[in-house]
Order: structure tokens, then sequence, then C-alpha cells
């Protein structure tokens, strides 16, 4: 759907710049106009369409948003009327599109509408768990607690995915400069020794042309790879974006030795924290399953935890409807179906998802630990047998002269 450009007139005298969806432009003016908008401009962004709107789309980025939140509850817990408190972070905010979300936000609750329903109008911007989170707080009457729960688990996921970063940055950086020092090599330093070798009209060892015919080959075939290449890659990224291609690729993930714990450990400690926190909130049981789900980041759990929401409807306890569902290894069934009896279901999730996140922790400090020395051991490998192949010529040639 084509993307426009508005820029707009509000009843109190601002004027607006925002992006909108619709299928033409005279659907869009009278649509706006209808709410009250004095229409300046309606320009279509044709670029925009081109390409997906999920790499535009403003949003609160995750340090951001938690200052934001951290700033919302000290403001809160003082006391102050909600639409002060919203004065107060407007006043704080940079121009820009966050500014105006928190404008209309302020605006719909002067006109009578409750926190989280001003949030819902913004579900690009803001999660749907931080909105079920303000849902049950102003259910609860304890907007302070909620909050608090939801930045407690904020701060968690944000500690573990900062890990994974982490030790996902040396070997990502290591192998680009693998593959930067090999593409120079190839690409430029033995097409020289080519020319060289040929002058010399010497035999050349079997290593020597293996790597120059290859070099050879990459080069000639080049301006044709690179088409290719890229129509491969758009093939494959519409495939992987396809439910068929994403289902597969979550099978494999789970499917890989060492790295399929991985995968199935950090799935679990997000659900079971996302869950935990859901329900500690006072959402029901179904309700904080199916908002729970989208944690687990995999299609091939996300179907069988919709088999495990059907039980838990019927009537079936958790842990019950999670047995035959195989997304729970026993130790953690164990200890959810402790946490059921005990009446501290929210508490015992929260436990597991803390087991799970010291798994994860585990397996990333091991897997960097091997990994580091391999690609070194593969970098010097690599780059030391290309060396070797094209000095080995010159080896030859000092050793007839003597």
């Amino acid at each position: 759907m084509p993307t426009y450009l508005c820029k707009l007139g509000t009843v109190d005298g601002r004027v607006l710049e925002k992006e909108f969806e619709a299928s033409n432009r005279d659907l869009l003016r009278d649509n706006l106009e209808s709410q009250g908008f004095f229409v300046f401009r309606i320009r279509k962004l044709v670029f925009r369409s081109l390409v997906p709107s999920q790499l535009f789309r403003p949003r609160l980025n995750s340090r951001r948003f938690l200052g934001f939140n951290q700033e919302l509850l000290v403001l809160l817990r003082s006391g102050l009327p909600i639409l002060q408190i919203l004065d107060v972070l407007i006043e704080r905010m940079e121009s820009g599109f966050m500014l105006d979300v928190f404008r209309d936000i302020r605006d719909d609750i002067k006109a009578g509408s409750s926190l989280s329903e001003a949030f819902n109008k913004f579900p690009k911007v803001f999660p749907p768990l931080y909105i079920a989170s303000f849902k049950a707080g102003e259910r609860t009457g304890d907007l302070v607690l909620t909050l608090g729960r939801f930045i407690a688990y904020q701060k968690r996921t944000e500690a573990l995915k900062g890990k994974i970063r982490n030790a996902s940055f040396y070997p990502l950086l290591l192998t680009l400069a693998v593959a930067a020092v090999l593409s120079f090599l190839i690409f430029y330093v033995i097409p020289t020794f080519t020319q060289i070798y040929a002058d010399a009209k010497v035999q050349l060892p079997l290593a020597t042309r293996l790597l120059l015919g290859f070099s050879r080959g990459a080069v000639s075939s080049l301006p044709l790879v690179i088409p290719l290449l890229v129509f491969g890659l758009l093939l494959l990224r519409g495939f992987l974006r396809s439910e068929r291609g994403l289902l597969l690729i979550d099978r494999i993930k789970l499917g890989l030795p060492f790295f399929g714990e991985l995968f199935s450990s950090y799935s679990l400690s997000a659900f079971c924290r996302t869950l935990g926190t859901t329900l500690s909130s006072g959402l029901p049981m179904v309700p904080a399953l199916r908002m729970s789900g989208g944690t687990l980041n995999n299609g091939v759990l996300e179907r069988r935890l919709g088999a495990v929401i059907q039980r838990v409807e019927e009537g079936g306890s958790l842990s019950g409807a999670l047995e035959p569902s195989r997304i729970f290894p026993l130790i953690a069934l164990r200890m959810v179906g402790i946490g059921e009896t005990s009446g501290a279901l929210a508490d015992m999730l929260t436990d597991v998802a803390d087991y799970y996140e010291g798994e994860v922790e585990k397996r990333l400090d091991r897997l960097t630990t091997m990994i580091e020395p391999l690609m070194m051991l593969v970098m010097g490998l690599l780059v030391g047998g290309v060396v070797v192949a094209m000095y080995l010529p010159i080896f030859q040639m000092a050793s007839t002269v003597r």
C-alpha cells in the first residue's frame, strides 16, 4: 500500500508532519479532514513503497524505552496526575515522531481515554506486553507495581540480549576480516603473480596451479556471479519470509547440535519470563499464554503452544498441557507443576526463566571460549595456505639457482 507524507494542522494550532498508508490520495485526504485535521499537503513517498515498511517504522529503541519507563515510574510514584506527568515527559523530548505520538496520547487522555487505550492506538510503537501491563495495572489500581514489574522484565531481557550480542561480535568481526583478506588475495594479489609466473615460463606446483585457476575463474565470472548472487539472495529472502520457509529454518535451528539447545533455552527463558510477568500483572492464563507465545520466536514451538492453549481452554492444567507438547524439558515441567500446586506459578516461572538464562550464559561462554581459537586457526590456515601456494614456485626457483 502506498505511503504518504502529510503536513497537517490541528484544531489547537499545531502543524504536524506524519506518514500514513492509504490506497489513494483522495481517500486519505477525506479521512484526515473527517478527523478534524486541516490538510496542507499530501506527498506520496515513491521509493518508500518499494521497501518493506518495517525498515522505516519509527519506534523507541530499547535503551530509550527503558529510560522513558524509568522516568515514568518515578513520576507515578511522586503522585502527580497523569496529564502533568505526560507534560513533564513531553517537555524533555526532542521534536520528531515520538513527540507527536506522546502529544496525541496526551490529547486522548485529556479527552477521557485511559493510558492503556491511548498507548494501544500506537501498536507499532509500544509492544503488546507493555500495553497489557498497563491494562492490568489500571484494573488493579496499582500502575506503579505493574510498571515496576515490566521494567524488571525489560532489564533482564535486555541484559540477556546484550550478552548474546557481545558473544557474537568477535566471531562476526573475525569472519568479516577473513572474507576481506581472502577477497584481496584472490582478486588483486594472485592475478599479479599470475602474470609474473607466465613471464617466467616455469613449471608450477599443483597447489599453485589450482589456486591460479581458481583466481582466474573467480575474476572472469565476477560480472555474472554478482547478479546471480543478488537474485539468489532475493529469492532466498522471499522464501525465508514465507510461512513454509520460516518453519523450515526454525526446525533446522532446533535440530542443530549445540546451537539447538542454545536457541531452545533462549526461547524458553523469554517465554517463561513473559508469562510470569503477565500472570503477576493479573492477566488470565489463556490471554497470558497467547501474548507470551510471540516471545518464543520460533514457528515450531509456537505451533506446539497453540495445542497447549487449546488444552488449557478445555480445563487442563498448564503443566499437564505442556507435557505432550515437548516445549519444556522434564525439569521445567516439574517446576511448573510445583508452582501450580503451591499457588506461586508466576514466581516459579520466573525461577524457570532464571535457570534457562543461566544455561544460555553458560553455553555462550563455552561458545566464545571455543570459537575464538578455532576461528583464528581457520583464518591462519586459509591465509597461510594461499601465501604458501603462491610462494612455492619462488622457493623452487631459488633452490635451482643454488
